[in-house]
């Protein structure tokens, strides 16, 4: 985890505690050097005090190298925001993947592990990083030491105890040359306060070299340190002129890729010390906001559910319903064939024998009907449900269309 000082100004790696020692293993012998071997040779060379350069040149580069550690260890490398959640894509449900919720088993979520983005006229293939739940930009990825996505990843440096990435990546470079440059230096002047001791009193090697045994030390020392930061500092300038980092170099190696990012040497030496570098994508020192959790596959499947059930429960409802209405049709039916038949019989008779109010009665009968009609149409929940609205309807037409049937047989008869 990120260690933070200063309100988030100030961003180092989970093992900033070894970046004590890198600062001991260069301040300590740029110490020695200037107590045992550079204070001699201040008044060794013509005009008189011309050897004072050589203190303040090792003093000035050692704190410049210190600086650029400094910035290379202090600062965001390009870390990438993670989500919170998932990105907003369809993800493939896998059934084999069961995922419980209550009682009921739902597929696990599945996003792809890799997609194809563009990058120079070219496809190139993004894996999907489970961690930081976002699909990883080109170049980039998750340091398991670190635990972020890294833009530009290179590697992880114990020395500095921090990712080396798209933003620290130069000064990285500045640091390892610098400090080559800084052991080269003090081997140098160290040799050379030797050859003086040598020249002064006609001594041999041995000799001086007992003379003066801190500049033995030191010159061993810078030898065995060449061998590490002169390495190093010999594979970045190849990686920077090929426009690769460490772990790409290692992975195209083992699978035989073509470099799409090599631009060029020049081009690519001008791309790590000439362009200008984009700000941090992290607002460390900002209040952390809680965001409204979204609702989970099984939290949905629940709704669902619920909504299903309301579903089967109108439905049988409505059926209910419809039979019901269904059986009034057919009752009101039964009824009204009984008054047209007592109806009929009634006009049989009136005309057997010669009544003159037959119209009268005819007339009568026909007010009945149609009261006993509205009478029937009145018999249904005057609040009906919204589902028994059309099977209602439908039956008073029924009834409606029958009496107005009869009523017509009746007058053409």
């Amino acid at each position: 985890m990120q260690k933070f000082f200063l309100g988030g100004r100030l961003i180092f790696g989970p093992d900033a505690r070894s970046l004590p020692v890198t600062l001991l293993l260069i301040s300590v012998p740029s110490i020695i050097f200037c107590i045992f071997v550079a204070r001699h040779l201040r008044h060794r060379f013509s005009p008189y005090n011309a050897g004072y350069a050589i203190m303040v040149v090792t003093v000035v580069f050692t704190i410049y190298v210190l600086i650029i550690l400094f910035l290379t260890s202090a600062r965001d490398p390009g870390i990438i925001p993670r989500n919170s959640r998932p990105p907003e894509e369809e993800p493939h449900h896998d059934s084999s993947v069961p995922a419980q919720a209550g009682n009921r088993h739902t597929p696990g979520r599945q996003f792809p592990r890799t997609k194809e983005v563009m990058v120079n006229g070219m496809q190139v293939r993004v894996k999907y990083c489970s961690t930081c739940m976002i699909y990883r930009p080109p170049r980039c990825s998750h340091c398991s030491i670190c635990n972020n996505c890294v833009e530009r990843f290179d590697h992880h440096c114990p020395w500095v105890g921090q990712c080396i990435g798209l933003r620290n990546y130069r000064f990285f470079f500045m640091f390892v040359s610098s400090t080559t440059l800084l052991c080269i230096y003090v081997f140098s002047m160290s040799a050379l306060y030797i050859k003086v001791l040598m020249d002064d009193n006609h001594r041999t090697v041995w000799e001086a070299m007992k003379e003066s045994p801190p500049s033995v030390v030191l010159m061993a020392y810078c030898f065995i340190a060449l061998w590490f930061v002169g390495g190093l500092t010999g594979f970045h300038l190849y990686l920077i002129g090929t426009n690769q980092t460490t772990y790409e170099n290692f992975r195209h190696r083992a699978d035989n890729r073509i470099n799409i990012f090599d631009r060029g040497c020049p081009s690519n030496f001008d791309e790590i010390f000439c362009t200008k570098l984009n700000p941090s994508k992290n607002n460390f020192r900002a209040l952390v906001q809680e965001e409204v959790p979204r609702p989970t596959e099984e939290a949905k499947a629940d709704v669902g559910g619920d909504t299903h059930l309301k579903i089967e429960v109108d439905l049988e409802n409505r059926q209910d319903l419809l039979k019901i209405s269904e059986q009034h049709s057919i009752e009101e039916g039964i009824d009204l064939s009984k008054i047209s038949q007592r109806q009929n019989d009634e006009e049989n008779d009136s005309r057997e024998s010669n009544d003159p109010l037959r119209s009268t009665l005819e007339a009568d009968s026909i007010m009945g009907i149609n009261h006993r009609a509205s009478v029937t149409m009145t018999r249904s929940d005057p609040e009906p449900s919204s589902y028994g609205n059309s099977s209602e309807i439908a039956a008073d037409s029924h009834i409606n269309s029958t009496v107005t049937i009869k009523e017509a047989g009746r007058l053409f008869e």
